[in-house]
């Protein structure tokens, strides 16, 4: 069958060729700009999509041009049937990712191996263990920290997640990017983004110029080389001369990507969300239940994508409490 590539094509001609798909709701972390403090209702288990159902929902996305999917949660390595889900969509010819927490990817290493999802983004947002503890509320540290090198020692390609928050772990630029002089890794420094229940303000942001303002303090400008951004970046990347690793910066929030945007979310309940930052979604799993055929859902979701950040164009529209905590929390939405 071939791809009918105008529905995933938006009204701004953006090609969506990348899926994220969420497979559950459930993390064993409590990341407290993920999760609210007061936990969130989650989705009863019977509206959660089957291992079925994502792939059979994820055919019909493949066969209209998606030739990435990335499975995220909550943490999708909680799901029992995460084996089967791989299994099924490793018979796609698609590249397949994984964004996860570490805690239990020594479990799921040979799974990984044998359906080659080799891209791991790991999520890690300090290197001090009683901070770990204080932002996740679990003392899980040093599992993460022995999980990164088990990825690394069995050839995997390692990015590491980490939110900047001011006042949290702002301080730790530095240190997490002397991780790359000896180890083959991505370190990802992302902008705090405000979702429901995550108290998020711009005070608490840490923007790309001041990321750049303390590597420059650091580091000779001729030490930090500019590297070449992927097509579809989230990230702009650079390195430290004579290093191994590498780091980016995703600054959705002060230097958005949204012109490049390739990407749409598949929530565990089977919802599309156009845009990380939209409170819009469309049910997708319903219909499908009912044998309805979703493509007309999927391009009418596409066709309503706003052209920057959900239509907050300005920061003073995101900082806006009213327009930037309409929408899920991060945990039901996927990473």
């Amino acid at each position: 069958m071939m791809p009918n590539k105008t529905v995933l094509t938006d009204d701004f001609g953006r090609k969506h060729n990348y899926l994220r798909i969420s497979l559950i709701e459930k993390c064993n972390l409590r990341c407290t700009y993920c999760m609210p403090a007061d936990g969130i209702t989650l989705t009863p288990k019977n509206e959660l999509m089957t291992a079925d159902e994502v792939f059979a929902i994820a055919q019909t996305f493949v066969q209209n041009g998606v030739d990435k999917i990335r499975l995220t949660g909550g943490e999708p390595l909680l799901r029992k049937d995460f084996p089967e889900i791989i299994s099924k969509l490793a018979t796609f010819n698609i590249k397949l990712s994984l964004t996860t927490n570490g805690i239990l990817i020594d479990r799921h290493l040979d799974v990984l191996k044998q359906f080659n999802v080799r891209d791991i983004n790991l999520s890690l947002d300090t290197l001090i263990a009683s901070k770990f503890n204080s932002i996740t509320l679990r003392n899980q540290f040093e599992k993460v920290i022995d999980n990164l090198h088990l990825l690394l020692n069995n050839d995997f390609n390692v990015k590491v997640n980490v939110v900047l928050i001011k006042g949290f772990n702002d301080d730790e630029v530095i240190d997490f990017i002397k991780l790359t002089k000896f180890l083959p890794l991505s370190i990802r420094f992302i902008e705090f983004m405000p979702f429901a229940g995550n108290a998020w303000d711009k005070s608490k942001m840490v923007s790309q110029k001041q990321i750049l303002e303390t590597l420059s303090n650091h580091y000779n400008p001729s030490e930090i080389e500019k590297l070449e951004d992927e097509k579809n970046f989230t990230a702009r990347t650079f390195k430290i001369k004579d290093y191994q690793g590498s780091f980016g910066i995703i600054s959705s929030v002060t230097n958005p990507f949204c012109d490049s945007c390739n990407r749409i979310r598949l929530t565990a309940n089977g919802k599309i969300k156009n845009c990380l930052f939209s409170n819009a979604e469309t049910d997708l799993l319903t219909p499908f239940r009912n044998g309805e055929t979703i493509t007309d859902l999927i391009s009418a979701a596409i066709d309503s994508k706003k052209k920057v950040r959900a239509g907050m164009t300005t920061i003073e529209e995101l900082n806006n409490p009213n327009l930037n905590q309409d929408n899920r929390s991060m945990i039901a939405i996927g990473g």
